[in-house]
């Protein structure tokens, strides 16, 4: 039976050691937005278009987020930090629900529901996707890392 130290999860706790993981979710935070403004300057949102730059950001977010997870499952050390800055800080800071949810709204509010529906449809779908696509190439990176092939 798993123990509170088996949850892969990072838990905050009161001690020595937490600013490491503050300072982790902090730099991934300040680097996710940085690109995520990169991407809004590259890929502009027109008001009466499909936002790509918000789709783009969330999709490639998601795919990277069931990699990650996958990788930071397995307790080690070296990878201690990982989900807390880049599923925690870089990713919490580089895509984005409530843009997401915002865009949703004004294309119906200006008219376009049907574009509306269809942005809400295909980043649902394209998310699950490529979360799902993330997850399976994790899983495959590490078995082939580990020792006989064996799933990790």
């Amino acid at each position: 039976m798993a123990g509170p130290d088996d949850v892969p999860f990072v838990v905050l706790r009161p001690g020595v050691g937490d600013w490491k993981i503050l300072a982790a979710v902090s730099a991934g935070g300040v680097l996710g937005g940085t690109a995520r403004y990169g991407v809004e300057q590259i890929v502009p949102v027109r008001a009466d278009g499909f936002p790509w730059g918000t789709f783009t950001v969330n999709v490639v977010g998601a795919f990277v987020l069931g990699f990650v997870l996958v990788l930071s499952f397995e307790p080690r050390p070296d990878r201690r930090y990982l989900r807390p800055f880049v599923a925690i800080g870089f990713l919490g800071s580089f895509t984005t629900f409530s843009t997401w949810m915002l865009q949703v709204y004004e294309l119906a509010d200006a008219g376009r529901v049907g574009l509306a529906a269809g942005y809400l449809g295909a980043s649902l779908v394209a998310g699950l996707v490529v979360t799902g696509l993330g997850l399976v190439l994790g899983r495959a990176l590490l078995r082939r890392r580990s020792p006989g092939g064996d799933p990790v």
